[in-house]
């Protein structure tokens, strides 16, 4: 991964992108996606995955710290949204020549890939959607803190509970045979992100009142690719969450091993999951059936080099 910074509009939007430049399709054109990482992270935590599907899959990958994450800087609180978001990534594939690319989100990115393919179908191949928070069910809390702290502060409980699930996430970073090596990627972000609170905080002010539901709609009406995944023991997004995006989708979940951020320690998990997969597999065709469907056909030319008529 080679590291870069747009600078837009006077700010920086640090930013990533796979080194296999010789990556190509059949046509001699690449196949590209973004990896648009969760809440409270960064693009760099998603090194290793993207690193990964680069090389199995023969994809240019990048790899963006979202506005007011890693060491990109906020936008201004009076212009926040989803949409401004989504603008700012559609900039960057701008800035890099990209005219289609796979949307890959988590979490927060999730709802951020769905945004982008609500204002640019067009440019939009596939969306691998985990455990997004484009739905509202996930800040519906039904657990025990939730329930307990309902009774003295409903406003509380909620946020309180989400909490208490992302700590109880933490464990299942560090599961895997390199611990040390995760933990290496995790920190320069976070450490950004602590540093940066404020902008954190206000993003995540206005996840706590986004509701997606007529944009996936939108979306699922355009054709889009689609392919949503769920980590068995989210805590986070939790099962009623992805129930709700199933129902309002008409897919089914892809459920893997792991909570809300099982990718992270797990960076193969998704090449697995595409490669090896029906589901994935699938995925894939579509994908590139959706590329070739919006990819211009060169025009058939006489001998004199003038264009044919279609008939």
């Amino acid at each position: 991964m080679r590291e870069a910074t747009l600078r837009r509009k006077g700010r920086n939007l640090r930013y990533a992108v796979s080194d296999n430049t010789e990556a190509h399709t059949r046509d001699g054109t690449a196949t590209w996606a973004i990896n648009l990482h969760g809440y409270f992270a960064g693009g760099g935590m998603y090194w290793r995955e993207s690193a990964n599907l680069a090389g199995r899959l023969g994809w240019r990958i990048v790899n963006p710290c979202i506005p007011g994450f890693g060491d990109s800087d906020p936008l201004p609180k009076e212009k926040l949204s989803i949409g401004a978001v989504a603008e700012e990534m559609s900039a960057l594939l701008d800035h890099l020549g990209v005219e289609r690319a796979v949307l890959i989100g988590h979490s927060m990115g999730a709802a951020v890939a769905v945004e982008m393919a609500d204002r640019h179908p067009e440019r939009t191949l596939g969306i691998i959607y985990r455990a997004g928070v484009a739905t509202p069910a996930w800040r519906q809390r039904r657990g025990l803190v939730a329930r307990v702290l309902s009774v003295v502060s409903p406003d509380l409980a909620g946020a309180t509970d989400i909490l208490v699930a992302a700590v109880l996430d933490v464990p299942d970073l560090f599961i895997g045979r390199r611990p040390a090596s995760t933990f290496r990627r995790l920190w320069p972000d976070a450490r950004h992100n602590v540093r940066a609170m404020g902008g954190a905080m206000a993003i995540g002010s206005m996840l706590m009142s986004l509701d997606l539901r007529d944009t996936v709609a939108r979306v699922c009406d355009e054709g889009i690719p689609l392919l949503p995944i769920w980590g068995c023991f989210d805590r986070i997004t939790n099962a009623a969450t992805a129930a709700e995006f199933a129902s309002l989708t008409g897919e089914s979940i892809v459920w893997v091993p792991g909570g809300h951020s099982w990718m992270l320690p797990r960076p193969r998990g998704l090449g697995d999951i595409l490669v090896l997969l029906e589901r994935g597999q699938l995925f894939m065709e579509d994908v590139e059936r959706r590329l070739q469907d919006l990819t211009p056909q060169p025009l058939a030319m006489d001998a004199r080099g003038r264009a044919l008529e279609a008939g």
